[in-house]
């Protein structure tokens, strides 16, 4: 016999299987060694009024009875003389089209302009070091994607898109905790992110599949509607039948190549704006209202206001967390932040940005179609220029509401260095008085959050594309290339690796 209870658990209790055990023992009024087992079926942060408690909703099993073991079945297939599909990306989207295709019979063969998971520590090494950006392998190019080095949150507001669960089960399945099933806001880590990325590598290796390192797409063949051949920037080619294109947000080259082919893409709105950083301390205070102890993890926070007609929203919040250099170009500054699976550093950074508009890109109609490209772009060389390097050009909270220099900086976790700038100088207009908007009401939203100890970082641009691929919604395809299926990030089809995943997932089954 077993029977689903909630539990309102204090954090200790939480953390402690026989006080779970004795809670739902006294909710239920039985005897605890009546209770065989306890599964975890959901598990939530409450910290809105005192004291911070653990929501938990359990699946509470009696003697002699016991839960039965998930048992995660994957189908996937020997594909080695399999009809093919070419997937163009390892990022999410990428790795879960190919292992999809893999149950579906098909042999995944997959282009990646970067290097492996591990290899590309390296080169982020030299972007610390040496403030040197390798073009093929940095933040967002190489095996993974951006999220591998970018955090691995898995919460996701797509939950009519796709198969959640399936997508966890996968992560669980080559070497992620199994907690992230049940947690209400999943998060793996940079630091584990790599070996279940490889994982993943090796089950469609074993099963027939083919991964291409080092292997840019630079060139397509294309006849009577239909792409008939890739060629890669080592001279390789590669005669195909179907092709996923799963690239990211950050492929510009690749939306050049459509664009210079006659293959209908679309400007697309996105945001843009700073990296946040406060103390992770003062984030605490504010969101428990007490000393978070060590049985409450790192807190985080979501704002979102309207400022002149715009939206401006956090994005991407790191609780204990890293900004890092997330540009693909020489020439360019941007940041991201990261956190590693404990969430144990000083700092909690997340990304602050305004929305960006059609009309906001007009004075660019040159462009054509990657005028919001040119857009971004040309805020992120901008931001570049202010200080000559991918040193980050960084102004204190209250002194940039206050439009006042900052005459000192504090410690950060941006391992480059920072430059004290003020910031006006370099954002557009709209997004400056827009983010100062913001600041003020989030300052009323949330009491302390407006502070000379939080600093402003530039520039948060690639929050997602400013292109879109467009594609049909029953077959997936775009409307001229019968066999070329635009997927992920990239294509304006997802907003972070869950929904990437699962859109990875649905472009395989329409293939």
């Amino acid at each position: 016999m077993s029977m689903q209870i909630e539990l309102r658990l204090l954090p200790e209790a939480a953390a402690d299987t026989d006080a779970i055990k004795a809670e739902a023992a006294r909710q239920l009024q039985i005897p605890v060694q009546k209770i065989s087992e306890i599964k975890i079926i959901r598990k939530s942060l409450d910290a809105r009024k005192q004291p911070v408690v653990f929501l938990l909703k359990a699946e509470v099993y009696l003697h002699p009875e016991k839960a039965e073991k998930d048992l995660r079945t994957f189908s996937f297939q020997k594909v080695s003389e399999a009809n093919t599909c070419h997937i163009i990306g390892m990022g999410p989207a990428g790795i879960y089209a190919a292992l999809q295709l893999l149950e579906r019979g098909i042999k995944p063969i997959i282009l990646e302009r970067g290097k492996p998971a591990r290899e590309r520590i390296k080169d982020l090494s030299l972007i610390h070091r040496n403030l040197y950006i390798n073009p093929e392998s940095n933040y967002c190019f190489g095996e993974g994607g951006a999220g591998t080095y970018s955090d691995g949150k898995l919460y996701t507001r797509s939950t009519k898109r796709g198969d959640i669960k399936k997508v966890l089960d996968v992560f669980i399945e080559h070497g992620a905790d199994e907690r992230i099933g049940y947690e209400a806001h999943p998060h793996i880590g940079t630091n584990k992110l790599p070996r279940i990325i490889e994982n993943m590598r090796q089950t469609i290796i074993e099963h027939g599949g083919e991964v291409h390192f080092n292997t840019k797409l630079t060139d397509v063949v294309i006849d009577n509607g239909t792409i008939k051949r890739l060629i890669a920037g080592d001279g390789k080619t590669f005669a195909v039948q179907q092709v996923i294109l799963a690239t990211g947000h950050s492929a510009r080259d690749i939306f050049e190549l459509l664009h210079r082919h006659h293959i209908t893409i679309e400007a697309k709105p996105f945001a843009l704006g700073v990296r946040v950083e406060h103390p992770q301390e003062l984030i605490d205070t504010i969101q428990y209202k007490c000393e978070r102890g060590k049985f409450l993890p790192a807190a985080s926070y979501s704002l979102v206001t309207q400022a002149f007609g715009r939206g401006v929203f956090s994005f991407c919040m790191c609780p204990g967390g890293v900004i890092c250099p997330a540009a693909t170009n020489a020439g360019e500054t941007v940041v991201n932040g990261w956190s590693s699976s404990q969430r144990n550093g000083p700092f909690a950074n997340s990304g602050l940005v305004v929305a960006v508009n059609p009309e906001n890109w007009k004075h660019l109609s040159a462009h054509g179609v990657l005028a919001a490209l040119e857009f971004q772009k040309q805020v992120e060389q901008k931001t570049f220029a202010a200080t000559g390097s991918i040193v980050a050009p960084t102004q204190r909270m209250e002194d940039y509401i206050q439009q006042k220099h900052s005459t000192q900086l504090p410690r950060t976790s941006y391992q480059p260095g920072l430059t004290s700038y003020n910031l006006s100088e370099i954002l557009p207009a709209f997004i400056d008085e827009s983010l100062r908007a913001a600041l003020i009401d989030f300052g009323k939203k949330m009491p302390k959050y407006r502070t000379n100890e939080a600093i402003l970082v530039g520039v948060e641009s690639r929050t997602s594309s400013p292109v879109r691929i467009p594609r049909s919604k029953e077959t997936l395809r775009h409307p001229e290339i019968k066999n070329l299926l635009p997927c992920g990030e990239g294509a304006g089809y997802a907003g972070g690796i869950v929904s990437a995943a699962m859109d990875g997932m649905a472009c395989a089954n329409a293939v």
